[in-house]
């Protein structure tokens, strides 16, 4: 099975995000959990492959359900950082101010925790996805 986590998006303000998605440059990023970066033996610029389940805002609400598979790259300094594709920051209006809920299945062409069924320990709870400050998305 593969590891079910929800982590918060980290990144750059709306304003500097605008610029970075026109020119294809990170602009948000998430971090994949301790065990599947030690497990894996994680090496920068290598694929993270999965499932997105759902998006939250900074208020703890879910905006989206997309249920759809994903491929995105590992940043090229360490390998911690997944990087979000533009078109992805574009088609769900993402800010560093959400939140992902996913399975992490493959990294590289290693399956993630196979046969069995975890929670990451980058769990991020209810609580702590109500923001008490947010900018909202700024389209390129």
């Amino acid at each position: 099975m593969p590891e079910k986590c929800r982590v918060g998006i980290c990144g750059y303000d709306p304003v500097l995000v605008r610029g970075y998605v026109g020119t294809g440059a990170r602009a948000l990023w998430w971090h994949i959990s301790d065990e599947v970066y030690e497990e894996n033996e994680v090496k920068p610029g290598e694929k993270v492959s999965g499932t997105l389940l759902a998006i939250y805002d900074g208020e703890a609400n879910q905006i989206a359900t997309p249920n759809e598979a994903f491929t995105w790259e590992l940043s090229k300094e360490s390998g911690l950082a997944v990087l979000l594709p533009p078109d992805m920051i574009t088609k769900y209006e993402l800010t560093k101010f959400h939140f992902l809920e996913l399975t992490v299945e493959k990294v590289g062409k290693k399956a993630v925790a196979p046969g069995e069924e975890r929670m990451s320990t980058k769990w991020w709870p209810d609580e702590k996805m109500k923001l008490a400050y947010k900018v909202g998305y700024i389209a390129p």
